[in-house]
């Protein structure tokens, strides 16, 4: 892969084992057109894809190093807009685990994503027939057990999730869902976070609250759970997020949950300020 400066920089926190890590593997020509093509897919809304300058899905997933020959664990996939260019691009070759919320879940709110999803892979088998859901617990403890119902550990070469970080911080499961994403991969696998930024220093109080991570807590919570920082990408860095909002990250699109007061300014602002980071097991 050809390195742009602007976009991506090696972790120099990494410390001297990054020397040893792999760079993320130059992309075949015809993987490259494919994973284009599952973006540009008719089969995605013209709701999600108009999302597509917003959330950048092929510079992230190329970034993470992804190839259409991998298995691959989505962590907390949501509405699945990731899984519809994930699940066509991955399966002929890969392998896409969908680690979800549990149908039976507390949470009404967690029981209807689950419900939404189901219903969308169910809608369209041609396109994901193939993908596996399961569980991501809550409850750290149960983490590595559930995982490994899905695959082996050492079994995943990616373990991908956006946008879900400040939901474990909250929820209290964070350390011990690193840990089993660390067990789930194999030596020289990629875990590949997308994370709303929260300025340096804040708390982790103020993180929950407001839906924002800071980029080296993160990284210390990952090394913590064993990972190298390998590199960081700003792709989807957003300057004009200056992330003192009513509602926290949620005053922005597309959640707006402030309704109609300062949507337009909202609107104008755009999409949240996001650190990509791209971490190795290391063996």
């Amino acid at each position: 892969m050809k390195i742009r400066r602007r976009t991506f920089t090696l972790a120099a926190a990494a410390g001297p084992l990054a020397l040893a890590l792999p760079a993320a593997r130059a992309q075949p020509a015809d993987d490259d057109a494919a994973l284009r093509a599952a973006i540009a897919g008719a089969h995605r809304s013209d709701a999600n894809r108009a999302r597509d300058a917003a959330r950048h899905p092929y510079e992230t997933l190329h970034f993470f190093g992804l190839a259409p020959d991998q298995a691959v664990v989505e962590a907390a996939p949501g509405g699945g807009w990731f899984t519809e260019v994930l699940a066509p691009y991955l399966r002929e070759r890969g392998r896409l685990v969908a680690a979800h919320e549990a149908v039976d879940d507390p949470s009404d709110y967690r029981r209807r994503s689950r419900a939404q999803f189901d219903a969308k892979l169910a809608a369209a088998p041609a396109l994901y027939d193939r993908v596996r859901v399961g569980v991501l617990p809550r409850i750290g403890a149960d983490a590595v057990a559930a995982l490994a119902a899905l695959l082996p550990p050492g079994g995943a070469d990616r373990v991908l999730t956006f946008r879900n970080v400040h939901n474990w911080l909250e929820a209290g499961h964070l350390d011990a869902t690193l840990q089993a994403f660390h067990a789930l991969l194999k030596p020289g696998g990629v875990l590949g976070v997308e994370e709303h930024r929260a300025p340096p220093g804040s708390t982790p109080a103020w993180m929950a609250r407001h839906g924002y991570v800071a980029e080296d807590w993160m990284a210390e919570r990952a090394r913590a759970a064993g990972f190298v920082l390998q590199a960081r990408s700003e792709v989807n860095a957003n300057p004009r997020d200056g992330k003192d909002h009513p509602h926290g990250v949620w005053s922005l699109p597309p959640t707006l949950r402030g309704g109609a007061v300062d949507r337009e300014r909202f609107l104008a602002i755009g999409e949240s300020d996001r650190f990509t980071h791209r971490y190795v097991k290391p063996g």
